[in-house]
């Protein structure tokens, strides 16, 4: 599975560019992703990763209808500005449950700590909430997550198509209701058998 996360697993920011301006948190404006910021995605996952496998991963995803939810890819920038940040939720499923998963997410390197990435993240878990989805999970840095609502997806048992660590495969009830049982099937695109 392509990575949505820097090696230590928390969300892809990049390095080497120098800091962008200081944003005050609350300013980011997190919104659905339209047809014109379709490039300002993927040059957010290029710049965020150290190959093109995660904006790769977000191209195939969006040519797979049974994957891809267009209301459910976010973007947030500053007031009337270009995105820095894009997180996605595609159509997974908990033995046959539909369920969201969570990835990409990425941020513009220098907008790192600013709070871009969890503006972006809190208003498309809420857009889920919105549309109905029931269940999210996420492979992640599990000390950044659980800010989110999400918890070991054992516990619910939920398991990793692959044997991931327990600690890292997260999962998420968003409608409140007990999550269902059984073994997560992601889309095609992520390459997991």
């Amino acid at each position: 599975m392509s990575s949505s996360h820097r090696n230590d697993g928390s969300p892809a920011t990049g390095s080497g560019a120098p800091p962008a301006p200081a944003t005050a948190r609350g300013a980011w404006h997190p919104r659905p992703e339209t047809a014109q910021d379709v490039p300002a995605v993927r040059r957010i996952n290029l710049a965020a990763f150290e190959t093109a496998g995660e904006a790769d991963l977000v191209d195939a995803l969006r040519r797979d209808p049974a994957a891809w939810l267009p209301q459910l890819s976010y973007v947030a920038g500053p007031p009337d500005g270009a995105p820095v940040a894009h997180a996605l939720l595609t159509r997974c499923h908990i033995d046959d449950v539909p369920a969201v998963a969570l990835a990409p997410c990425a941020v513009l390197p220098g907008y790192q700590k600013c709070g871009a990435g969890s503006a972006v993240i809190s208003a498309l878990l809420e857009a889920a909430r919105e549309a109905g989805e029931r269940t999210a999970v996420v492979l992640g840095h599990p000390p950044y997550y659980p800010r989110f609502g999400f918890t070991p997806a054992g516990r619910f048992g939920i398991l990793p198509p692959q044997p991931w660590p327990d600690e890292a495969f997260l999962a998420l009830s968003l409608d409140g209701s007990p999550p269902p049982h059984g073994t997560v099937r992601y889309a095609a695109a992520f390459g997991i058998a």
